[in-house]
Formats: C-alpha cells, sequence, structure tokens
C-alpha cells in the first residue's frame, strides 16, 4: 500500500504498486509539461509588453516574467525616460537592436584621454541614463551570458600621440591593443586606420568582459594644436569611418559606440538540445538550428519558403510566394503556392519551368516537323553535319585564340611588374658585379610559386608587419626561407635594387645569406637560405617558463651576432644598419651557431655619412629612444638593440611585458635601474646564476649597461663590443650543446667574489653610471 497527500493535506492511499507506478508517471508528466509551459511565453503578453520605445523586442526575449524565455533574456525597459529606453537584464547597459538571428546591440561609452598644455586633464562629465558620471579615461563592459560579436566588432584607437590595449579576463582571456602616431594632420590618410591617426584589431571568440585603458607617449604636446585627447572603443565595424575631424573632438560627434553581441538558447549544441530535451527545444516546426560560433549554445530561424518568429509555436507562416511583386513565375504561366515552397505551371501552348527569374520561363511549343521525302533526308543530314563541324571548328579556334590571349597578357603583366620593380636595374647591376656576385639569382613567379605548393599555407613559417615566410624547396631539393613582403614604396626601387646587390655580398657566417629575389610579381619577395633551429626568442623564453640555453652557449651566441653586426657596420662593402635587432630575428641552426636574420626594415649607409633622417621603425622594447625622439638612425641604435638582447640573455626576461610589475616592464630601465641599485644578482636567470662566472657575467653586464647608454655617444661601437665578448667568450669552457650541464660541472654565480662591482658606496661610482634622463616607452598593458 502506497501513501500520498493530497492538495488539503490529507492522506491519499494507492491500492497497489501498478496504480503507485502510474501515479508518479503522471506527476512526472505534469511536472514536465509544466516546464515547457513555463518556458514559452503567456498568453497575458501583450503589444506593450514587447516594445520599449521606438526598440521592438520578440520572445525569446521580453520585458517581464512570463513573457521572456528564462533570466538571461530580461530586457529591463525604463518608462520613466522620454522616450523609454531598454536595458539588458537588470545592468545599465543600453540596448539599441534586438535581432532573431542571434545578434544583440547595445551601447558603450568611449574611453578618452586628454591634455591641455601637456598636463593630463583629471576628470571629465559624461552622460549616462542615471545622470551626469565623472571618468578618466577607461570604458569597460560586463557581460553575464552573451559574449562579443569577434566578426562583427573592431578594437579602434584615434590619436597622433597615442596606444591604448583591450584586455579581458572573463570567458577567453585576452590582451591586446595599437598605438597611433603621426606629427601632422595633412599625414592622416582618410577613412585609413593603418598606424597614422587611427589603428584597428580584432576580437577574439569568446568574450564575455573587456576594459580599455589609452595613454599617451609625450601628453600631446606636439600634437595638441589639433589633436588634445587620445581615444579608444570598441564598435561595430561597419558604423564607423576614419575622419581628420575626429582627431580634434571624437566625443562631440561620438560619445558613445554600438557593440554586437552574440545570443544564443542553452549550453548545447542543436543535436545534443534536440536528443537530451526534446521537449525543451526551442526551435519550433518550420525551422531549422543553427550552432553558435561564439560559445556554446545555437539560435533558430525559418526555414526558406518561412517567415516569423521561430522560437513561438507556429511561428514560422508560409509565405505566398504567388502574392509577391514580382511574381516568381513567368507572364505565361500560372503560379501555385505550397506550403514553404511555390510552383510554377505554363499555360496551355508553352513549355519549360515557368520561373521568371532563376529558369527558363515558358518558351511557345513549336509546331510538329512538316513531313520530309525520303530522297531529301539524307542531303539535309549532310548539311546539318557540315553545320555542326563547322561550329565545332569555330569554337575549338576561339577557345584556342582565348587560351593564347590569356597567356599573351600574364606573361606582359609578369614583365611589367619585373620592370616596375627594377628587374632590368639588377640585372644590368649583376652584370656590373659579375664574379662577385655570381650566386645571386633572379627567380621566376612559376619557380616559388611550385617551391611553396602554390604558397599553402602549411609551409608558413612566420608572420610578422612587413610580411609573411614561407619553406620553399627548390627544384635541385634546396630548402629555402621566401620572405612575401605586403607592399613596397614604389618610389624606393632604386634603393631596393642596390639593398639587394648589397646584401648579396654580405658573405659571413653569422648573417643569413640572401640567395636571389623574385621580381615577377606585384610585390617583389625575397629567398634566403633556411636556418633549422628557430629563433633565440624560443630558446630563451620556453614554453615552460624555463631557458633551454646553459651560460656558455648564450655568451657564444652573443658573441657571434656582436661579430656580426660588427662585420654589417664596418666591414660590409656598404655598410648596413639593421635596425630591427631583436631575439626574434636571431636564428640558430643545429649546432646553436647564431645568424642574424630579417633584413626588411635595414637601411645602407653610404659612405660620407654617419647618420641617416627616417622615419622612425622597430620594436618596442628594443627600440633606441635617441632614435625614437630625433629619428636620426645611427649604427649606435644597433648597439643599444643588442644591449637589450644582451640584457634578455643574462635575465631571461622579455624585453617588454606587461606581466610585469610597472617598474619593471621594460627590461632595459629595469636591468640599468638594478645595477645603479646593486640588484643585479636579484634579476639574473638561473642558469646564468647556477652556471656562470661571477667575474665574467659582471663584465657583461656592465657592457650592457654602456650600450644601453640613452647617448648614443656614449655606446660603444658594435666592433668593441664584439673584442670584448670575444675575450670573454675564450676564458670560458666550449658549452655542451646537447643536454644540460650539472650543478656539480659548473660554479655558482651566488658563490662568487663579492668584490666585483658590489662594494658598496664606494664602489657604486666606479662601477655604474647614473642615468640622469630616460626615455620611457609604455605600451599596453599586459599586452603583446
Amino acid at each position: 500500500m502506497c501513501y500520498g497527500r493530497n492538495a488539503q493535506g490529507g492522506t491519499i492511499a494507492i491500492g497497489n504498486w501498478h496504480e503507485a507506478l502510474l501515479f508518479t508517471l503522471i506527476l512526472l508528466c505534469a511536472t514536465e509539461a509544466a516546464v515547457v509551459y513555463n518556458e514559452l511565453p503567456s498568453k497575458t503578453c501583450g503589444d506593450i509588453d514587447q516594445t520599449c520605445g521606438s526598440l521592438n523586442i520578440s520572445y525569446p526575449f521580453g520585458t517581464r516574467a512570463g513573457c521572456y524565455k528564462n533570466e538571461d533574456f530580461l530586457i529591463t525597459c525604463n518608462r520613466t525616460y522620454n522616450p523609454p529606453t531598454a536595458f539588458l537584464g537588470k545592468s545599465n547597459i543600453n540596448v539599441m537592436n534586438v535581432s532573431l538571428s542571434g545578434e544583440l546591440r547595445v551601447i558603450v561609452a568611449v574611453a578618452l584621454d586628454c591634455y591641455k598644455k601637456g598636463v593630463r586633464k583629471t576628470t571629465y562629465s559624461r552622460l549616462d541614463r542615471s545622470g551626469p558620471i565623472n571618468y578618466n579615461q577607461d570604458s569597460w563592459i560586463n557581460l553575464s551570458k552573451f559574449p562579443i560579436s569577434h566578426t562583427k566588432n573592431k578594437f579602434t584607437v584615434i590619436g597622433c600621440d597615442t596606444y591604448a590595449w583591450i584586455k579581458g579576463s572573463s570567458g577567453t582571456a585576452y590582451t591586446t591593443g595599437c598605438m597611433s602616431l603621426c606629427s601632422n594632420i595633412s599625414d592622416v590618410i582618410e577613412g585609413s586606420c593603418s598606424g597614422i591617426g587611427c589603428c584597428q584589431t580584432a576580437i577574439p571568440k569568446g568574450v564575455m568582459d573587456y576594459k580599455i585603458d589609452v595613454r599617451s607617449y609625450f601628453n600631446h604636446t606636439n600634437v595638441s594644436e589639433f589633436n588634445p585627447c587620445s581615444y579608444a572603443f570598441v564598435a561595430e565595424e561597419k558604423t564607423y569611418n576614419f575622419s581628420s575631424k575626429d582627431l580634434k573632438d571624437f566625443t562631440k560627434r561620438h560619445e558613445t559606440t554600438p557593440v554586437v553581441l552574440n545570443w544564443a538558447i542553452g549550453n548545447q549544441t542543436c543535436t545534443e538540445a534536440k536528443k537530451d530535451h526534446p521537449q525543451k527545444f526551442a526551435c519550433t516546426n518550420n525551422s531549422d538550428c543553427h550552432d553558435s560560433d561564439n560559445g556554446p549554445g545555437y539560435w533558430c530561424n525559418c526555414s526558406k519558403g518561412f517567415e516569423g518568429n521561430p522560437y513561438l509555436p507556429n511561428g514560422c507562416q508560409d509565405i505566398n510566394e504567388c502574392e509577391q511583386n514580382p511574381n516568381p513565375c513567368h507572364k505565361n504561366s500560372t503560379c501555385i503556392n505550397l506550403n514553404g515552397a511555390h510552383n510554377c505551371s505554363c499555360l496551355p501552348g508553352y513549355e519549360d519551368d515557368g520561373k521568371e527569374f532563376d529558369g527558363s520561363g515558358c518558351k511557345p511549343i513549336p509546331p510538329p516537323p512538316i513531313p520530309k521525302s525520303q530522297t531529301t533526308f539524307p542531303l539535309m543530314n549532310r548539311i546539318a553535319l557540315g553545320v555542326s563541324v563547322s561550329l565545332l571548328l569555330l569554337l575549338l579556334g576561339i577557345s584556342w585564340l582565348y587560351l593564347g590571349l590569356r597567356q599573351r597578357k600574364h606573361t606582359k603583366l609578369k614583365q611589367k611588374f619585373f620592370e616596375q620593380n627594377g628587374g632590368f636595374m639588377l640585372q644590368q647591376q649583376l652584370s656590373k658585379h659579375k664574379g662577385s656576385v655570381e650566386t645571386t639569382r633572379i627567380f621566376t613567379a612559376e619557380e616559388l610559386m611550385k617551391a611553396t605548393n602554390n604558397y599553402h599555407e602549411n609551409r608558413i613559417l612566420g608572420q610578422g608587419g612587413q610580411g609573411t615566410v614561407y619553406k620553399g624547396i627548390l627544384s635541385d631539393n634546396r630548402i629555402v626561407a621566401i620572405k612575401k613582403s605586403r607592399t613596397i614604396d614604389r618610389s624606393q626601387i632604386e634603393q631596393f635594387i642596390n639593398e639587394v646587390i648589397v646584401l648579396s655580398q654580405v658573405n659571413h657566417r653569422h648573417v643569413v645569406k640572401l640567395l636571389g629575389c623574385c621580381l615577377e610579381t606585384q610585390v617583389p619577395m625575397l629567398v634566403y637560405e633556411f636556418v633549422t633551429n628557430g629563433t633565440l626568442f624560443n630558446h630563451i623564453h620556453h614554453t615552460d617558463h624555463s631557458s633551454t640555453l646553459q651560460w656558455q652557449l648564450r655568451l657564444q651566441i652573443a658573441t657571434e651576432t656582436a661579430g656580426a653586426l660588427s662585420y654589417l657596420h664596418f666591414a660590409a662593402s656598404t655598410p648596413i644598419i639593421h635596425r630591427d635587432i631583436k631575439s626574434t630575428n636571431v636564428l640558430l641552426d643545429d649546432n646553436y651557431i647564431a645568424k642574424v636574420s630579417d633584413f626588411g626594415a635595414s637601411r645602407l649607409v653610404p659612405l660620407d655619412q654617419t647618420q641617416l633622417t627616417t622615419l622612425v621603425q622597430g620594436t618596442l622594447g628594443y627600440l633606441d629612444p635617441e632614435y625614437f625622439q630625433s629619428s636620426q638612425l645611427t649604427e649606435k641604435s644597433d648597439v643599444y638593440s643588442f644591449g637589450v638582447l644582451l640584457a634578455e640573455l643574462l635575465t631571461g626576461k622579455k624585453a617588454l611585458s606587461f606581466d610585469r610589475p610597472e617598474a619593471e616592464r621594460n627590461l632595459a630601465m629595469h636591468f640599468v635601474l638594478a645595477m645603479k641599485e646593486n640588484r643585479l644578482f636579484e634579476i639574473l636567470d638561473r642558469r646564468v646564476l647556477n652556471e656562470g662566472n661571477a667575474e665574467h657575467v659582471m663584465e657583461v653586464a656592465m657592457l650592457v649597461k654602456r650600450c644601453l647608454s640613452l647617448k648614443g655617444e656614449e655606446r660603444p661601437t658594435m666592433k668593441e663590443v664584439a673584442l670584448e665578448l670575444e675575450g670573454l667568450k675564450a676564458k670560458e669552457k666550449p658549452p655542451h650543446v646537447k643536454g644540460s650541464v650539472s650543478s656539480k660541472e659548473t660554479e655558482n654565480l651566488r658563490s662568487g667574489p663579492d668584490d666585483v662591482c658590489l662594494g658598496g658606496a664606494s664602489s657604486d661610482s666606479a662601477c655604474y653610471d647614473s642615468i640622469k634622463s630616460q626615455v620611457k616607452i609604455s605600451v599596453l598593458d599586459d599586452g603583446r
């Protein structure tokens, strides 16, 4: 006997277990039905519950309980505003538009950072729906459910003395950003966000929140006349087109920006939701289900031939195509509407599919052929055969002519590119230098296309701002690296050809060899020797946060890199300034022999000049502050960058990292300050501490300090640097290329002499020169 409690508190007796089981099933069905019912909109929901001002709100969204699917789809309509204003859930995020195709548009504030006469304005007033709000320069959004669209939005930064970053931690954790520089408003390109006055970057998948920080390098001192503020924001890409007017006062036109969110039902795919909970599956009859491509869940839309709301019962209704204007059927046909489709039937006397736009319409049925006698039939056959053969020959001739013209056009285009890219000039130069540059080769476009398997993505070795590098296999089975640049300045073709000639003559075991080039493409391509063991950066900053390099190997790599730069500065036929020395541009072969690579930013120095005036180019963290401020490029700029690379080898730290405290983000400044405060051993890499000789390490550290002098004239030349490192290397044991050195076989740096430039106040003045002025280049907090 089973018992149950009735609604009045009494007890219901159930005769046997069959009846108990039946009762339980009835309760379960009733509960399930109640759940399904609760997820559908109430019949009491009227038009006022599905509108807020001019905003139409469609289910699964709604403005009150019973009118939306669940709390995630609540739209709060504040009718105290005029006009009434919609907010997402219980937040203060203003909703602009709700789309049944899985998109939601909201309004977000713009981040800004303003200055007056070089002094930051600390308070700004911005109108929010709840009244004036004081804020500084940040902009943020935090969502509990719907991610920010990675396909519809862009992160945009505006300003001529500006850098900004955007950081998110909920959902997909990320940090990214960009910088925008210009010295004159005439440099700005209308409608272009390419880094001059405006820059943009993409938003990754799965982002649920972000916070924007925007900063200035020099407090807008030099550009305040036309650009007193820095601006940064996330916005729907198609809603914003950059204008130079925005540099003066962007917020005058755009106080807020629209941002697209992606919404979806539940946390399952279409297949999982339909299988696990068919009663709760949101897509109703005559609708299709789509998996969300930005996070979990799915969304629905009415099938082809239907329209309406796919989330409501019978929400997708048939479209009567026969009542549309223009009619989809031909004028000589009858249109018949079907459920989700239509049919076109030609009138009597006509034939074909009857469709007006995507078919062949209705053509009159030809009359039956007139009977012909047996004697005339063979003659007509012969005529038809002759006409057919003639037409076939004509078509073959036209095809041959078309292919020939196409091939000729392709050949002319290659010749045009070859001429534009200085091909004839290069051939003349090669003939003049015949013998000294006989290994330089001009490749054809077909050779490089075949070598890279038509530039297949699995051949990509790396990508950057300058272009893409592919792994190529030549017809003689030589493996090469092929650099495909993004753009080239046509006015600099002659200089480009001269640089190819000079670089091809560079023959140094620690410089990546330029083998040749291809000039038959729109942008010239360069072919280098292939180096097998990756970059120095990858070996210093291993994925498990531990370096794979011994102290002796680090010293060897530093010595070889310095020797290569010394050769470029002083021994090459025309001096070469690399201009982008960094750990990613030093390659290692299987024996850990260093080779300097990537001369995309390099400049030749005429023999009668010691400096060049150029557009500032380089990598933040390695960039010479004197060159950054003056645009005067000298060989001492390479010395500064090499000093940063040396510090990177000693400390195992990245040149610029926002994972470190603010005072330690710039490695060059952090290293010099640590030496000044007698804290050098605190920042050295563990392997350097365990394996290096204290006196030798200190000599390298002092060399780093000299290389990082803010004034170029106080830095040593690369020839002096190479000689010092060569002398230190001669004192060390040869490095073990494979396997690590045990702690018993190495000196412990922490137990080295205490009197090596660590002797307190008296030795501080002798060992550490004070840096009276520092140029700090800060970029993105926790950025790249």
